[in-house]
C-alpha cells in the first residue's frame, strides 16, 4: 500500500504564494508518476499538475507560468509551488500517485487551500 499525507494548505491573499508537500510512504518502487489535482465546492476535481518518476511535467492551462511541481526522492516528497495566487486557485487540493499503464490509485486526505480577494 501507499500513503500520502499533504501539507502546507492555508489562506493566502491574491497575488501571494504557498508551497503544499505531500510525503508518501509505504511500498513505493512501483510508484510511476505523482500528481497535484484540486477541487472547489460544486465543481469536479481536477488534474492541476503531474510528474513522473523521469521528471518529465505536466501542467493545466490554467496554472502554467503560476505554478511548479517537483520533486525530492530522498525524502519521498512531492511540491507543488504556487505563486500568483488568484481566488479561483481556490479548493482542496489533493496529492494522487500511480504506478504504470494506470490511473490515480492512491490519494491523500487533501489541504485547504484559500484565496482571498
Amino acid at each position: 500500500q501507499v500513503q500520502l499525507v499533504e501539507s502546507g494548505g492555508g489562506l493566502v491573499q491574491t497575488g501571494g504564494s504557498l508551497r503544499l508537500s505531500c510525503v508518501v510512504s509505504g511500498i513505493i518502487s512501483n510508484i510511476y508518476a505523482m500528481a497535484w489535482y484540486r477541487q472547489a465546492p460544486g465543481q469536479q476535481r481536477g488534474l492541476v499538475a503531474a510528474i513522473t518518476r523521469g521528471g518529465s511535467t505536466d501542467y493545466s492551462d490554467s496554472v502554467k507560468g503560476r505554478f511548479t511541481v517537483s520533486r525530492d526522492d530522498a525524502k519521498n516528497t512531492v511540491f507543488l509551488q504556487m505563486n500568483s495566487l488568484k481566488p479561483e486557485d481556490t479548493a482542496v487540493y489533493y496529492c494522487a500517485a500511480r504506478r504504470p499503464f494506470k490511473s490515480y490509485e492512491y490519494w491523500g486526505q487533501g489541504t485547504q487551500v484559500t484565496v482571498s480577494s
